[in-house]
């Protein structure tokens, strides 16, 4: 199923694109600042992001939309600087695990099914 891509969904897709990004920022700062329990809250958050871009779009898309502003910012932060350090430190093994946790949470959010799509009937032919 498509939908015409109208001015509001353009710009619930940019909101989105901002939304991950600040996300992205968020939880970088959080995951260095209170490892574990930073960790725990800045997936958590990923996961509110992506369970609501699905449901407002109702569809992947905004998944994948807010994943990549998420993304960006994600690798925007950890490329060193010209002066050659980082704009802001990783802590080792926590950035590995923000980026494994919130690649895993985007892929389940991206792939789940819906409730408004009904069960698929094996009677029915798929071609």
């Amino acid at each position: 199923m498509t939908t015409a891509m109208t001015a509001g969904r353009i710009a619930a897709l940019l909101g989105l694109l901002v939304a991950g990004t600040a996300t992205g920022l968020a939880g970088w700062l959080v995951v260095d600042l209170w490892f574990p329990a930073g960790l725990l809250l800045a997936v958590l958050a990923l996961l509110g992001l992506f369970l609501g871009a699905r449901i407002a779009l109702g569809g992947g898309l905004g998944v994948g939309v807010a994943a990549a502003g998420w993304f960006l910012s994600y690798v925007l932060l950890g490329v060193p600087r010209a002066e050659g350090d980082f704009l802001l430190g990783s802590s080792g093994m926590g950035m590995y695990a923000y980026l494994l946790g919130g690649s895993a949470v985007a892929v389940i959010c991206a792939t789940m099914r819906g409730p408004v799509e009904p069960p698929v009937s094996a009677s029915k032919s798929g071609g």
